[in-house]
């Protein structure tokens, strides 16, 4: 299995003031905007740390997901939440022939917990002996920041602004433990081996 990220978030769609106004950085100053890209950087990093630790796409994103068998005959759960779209469902033969399965053979299934794709008749598309099947989807909660969830854009804020005052440090390992709390019920749920 292959996640491949297709697109990132573009950089008007991070809260950089928000996370400004969360150091209480001065403003008003010649010198405004000139840690932007540094903030940036924290931000990039805090949300991808949220995104590992919870299987969630914050904001908007495509990606490419590729494998060479389905777990199961007639659904198969995807690897990130939550899924806004799958556009595209490709399979490649071992010679790297491409052949699009038609919408009409799938669907999405939403789900909070395990969003996944589904056959809509007896069983998903064979895929080549030898070769694989390739996803195309859109991911995340929306494009502004407006449409994450509040306790994890706090966490975001949180980590970025912990990073931002230990930049020094090396222990980038650690969570702190109110961050901790605010992702705890966001973790994905292990039930019957992830099925």
């Amino acid at each position: 299995m292959i996640l491949t990220e297709l697109t990132t978030v573009p950089t008007a769609s991070l809260p950089v003031t928000l996370l400004t106004q969360h150091l209480r950085l001065g403003t008003g100053f010649a010198e405004d905007g000139m840690q932007d890209e540094l903030l940036e950087a924290y931000l990039r990093a805090a949300i991808s740390v949220v995104e590992g630790r919870t299987e969630l796409v914050l904001l908007q994103k495509t990606f490419n997901w590729g494998l060479t068998a389905w777990r199961h005959y007639d659904r198969q759960v995807l690897p990130v939440r939550p899924i806004n779209v799958i556009s595209e469902v490709k399979l490649v033969d071992q010679a790297a022939g491409e052949t699009v399965v038609s919408a009409l053979e799938y669907r999405l299934c939403p789900d909070d917990q395990a969003p996944s794709i589904a056959a809509t008749g007896l069983a998903l598309p064979v895929i080549p002996t030898h070769g694989s099947v390739e996803l195309t989807f859109d991911a995340g909660y929306g494009a502004d920041w407006d449409d994450v969830p509040p306790d994890l854009g706090r966490a975001v804020l949180m980590l970025a602004a912990d990073y931002y005052d230990n930049r020094a440090s090396q222990d980038v390992a650690r969570l702190p433990s109110g961050i901790l709390a605010l992702l705890a019920r966001f973790r994905p749920l292990r039930v019957f081996g992830g099925t």
